[in-house]
């Protein structure tokens, strides 16, 4: 018989107790086998027919013309679309369940943000249109920029930053800047041990020499060991809250007042800036800088999906070193864009000069505007408040099964932390993580962070309602029972997918990027 284990949990099997059978197409009913696209096409094979170019080539181009037929699939177009369809199928998306993904806030898109992204006057605006033919796109600039400044509790904003750690070197950029007009010397900057992983990377890549702050038993900042570096040498800190471990840093306004008796400056990493969004004010908290990832807080296309924007609140230390373009109203309220020729006669002379091209994704600002102005201030609130429930919901109903190691320390944040510890022998995060894939889930983020033995990280987000959560955590607690009762096939999960387990590690090492015929 087919019969469940103690988990629940059902072996593929037929009757009696016998497999079931391989189909001869290797699809599995309505489970697609794909091939490449290069093993679909056929020599010889087109959708569409071309006029034969002209005999003559362009003058001075004659070098660059093709001794050979690209090697181009070739496919007619219902085989192309079939093709594309079917891999699409065995995408995971936001649309067809959660994205339990820890500090990644992978939340609902709402279609009115991507209906308003797309109207004329924003799709269609080129970056070297003339200025005075896109005020509007200014004025809904000016709108967030206010927004942003408003919620955070700072003096300015810098809206050119294109993602997350694009923002951080963009703080850290201001930083420099403003020792290096104080004339002082600061090559150093404390990072916690419990900060996201591009931080230190970013301190790193913008010239300073980045060490570690260790984390206490409660999982936040060792205030203690954090005030014990502080000295002349010191730049600042970089310093994520909520912390990566999913907690409220509780010191975060001693350790401002520490950072900044001993002339340096905080930088927050705003990645988490949806579990407080509406309820608490970095600026309010002393920091200095912050950026915040629109594609996450305020619901932009993210994870792959992309682009990213993230904008970099300033106080008014490091308001002045803020790159260069960026949109600021008139003594009339109209909003302008203010580039280098415009910068000293503005106010702006100091600042560290440009972090791209252009000003910034017009897409990410017009969907991340409608978000905010769809919510309001309560709204807003609510997200921060609705967020926090669910991860807490997610921490105690699981605990009980699943090792959960700052559970003692109070309520979490955006996001609840287990670890591998009393899974039985051999079983291990990735173990569970594979099998959530056949309980038809997105994995969470594992082994992350790292001051986590196993670390299992999940962030529901304030857009999963209870239903949808409460599957979830029984799944999840299935998948627990199972490894902690030493079930074999978890080991050789998943098993209801296109492929089986695959050696990740070969795969990134040895990747193969190139169809060889």
């Amino acid at each position: 018989m087919n019969a469940p284990n103690a988990s629940g949990w059902k072996p593929e099997m037929g009757p009696a107790g016998s497999a079931l059978p391989t189909t001869a197409s290797g699809d599995k009913g309505l489970q697609l086998e794909e091939a490449l696209i290069f093993e679909l096409g056929q020599a010889g094979t087109y959708g569409v027919d071309l006029p034969e170019p002209e005999a003559a080539p362009v003058a001075g181009l004659s070098k660059f013309l093709r001794k050979a037929a690209p090697a181009l699939p070739g496919l007619s177009e219902p085989e192309v679309v079939r093709h594309y369809t079917r891999l699409s199928r065995q995408n995971y998306a936001i649309d067809l369940g959660p994205f339990p993904l820890g500090s990644c806030t992978m939340k609902h898109n709402p279609r009115l943000n991507e209906k308003m992204a797309r109207l004329a006057g924003f799709a269609d605006i080129h970056p070297l249109q003339p200025k005075q033919s896109v005020a509007g796109a200014f004025e809904a600039i000016a709108e967030l920029s206010d927004w942003l400044i408003t919620l955070t509790g700072m003096a300015a904003v810098a809206l050119s930053p294109k993602a997350g750690a694009h923002g951080e070197l963009c703080g850290l950029l201001c930083i420099r800047a403003a020792i290096e007009a104080k004339g002082e010397d600061r090559p150093v900057v404390l990072v916690p041990e419990s900060a996201h992983g591009t931080n230190p990377a970013t301190a790193a890549f913008a010239g300073f020499r980045v060490e570690s702050i260790p984390a206490n038993a409660d999982g936040r900042v060792d205030f203690d060991a954090l005030v014990s570096r502080l000295g002349p040498d010191v730049a600042g800190v970089m310093i994520t809250n909520p912390n990566t471990c999913g907690l409220f840093e509780r010191d975060m306004k001693r350790i401002s007042d520490a950072v900044h008796a001993v002339g340096g400056y905080v930088y927050c990493d705003g990645a988490n800036f949806n579990a407080i969004v509406g309820k608490v004010r970095p600026g309010d908290l002393g920091v200095d800088a912050m950026h915040i990832n629109l594609h996450k807080t305020f619901s932009t296309p993210h994870g792959g999906g992309g682009p990213g924007s993230g904008p970099v609140v300033l106080s008014a230390a490091l308001a002045p070193f803020a790159p260069l373009p960026f949109v600021q109203r008139d003594d009339a309220g109209v909003a302008h864009l203010i580039e280098e020729e415009d910068a000293a006669a503005q106010g702006h002379a100091q600042s560290f000069g440009r972090m791209a091209a252009f000003h910034g994704q017009m897409g990410m600002f017009t969907r991340a505007l409608a978000y905010i102005l769809s919510h309001g201030n309560d709204g807003l609130r609510q997200v921060a408040e609705d967020a926090v429930l669910n991860a807490n919901y997610i921490l105690r109903s699981l605990e009980d099964v699943l090792d959960a190691p700052f559970a003692a320390a109070g309520p979490c944040m955006h996001e609840a932390l287990f670890s591998d510890n009393g899974l039985a022998e051999g079983f291990t995060t990735l173990d569970v993580a594979k099998g959530l894939i056949d309980e038809g889930f997105h994995p969470m983020t594992v082994y992350f962070p790292l001051v986590v033995h196993g670390a299992m990280l999940v962030e529901p987000t304030e857009t999963e309602s209870k239903a949808g959560t409460d599957r979830l955590i029984a799944s999840m607690r299935a998948l627990a029972e199972r490894a902690k009762a030493g079930d074999v096939t978890l080991k050789s999960a998943p098993h209801y997918t296109p492929r089986r387990r695959v050696d990740e590690t070969l795969a990134a090492r040895k990747p193969k990027l190139v169809w060889k015929d």
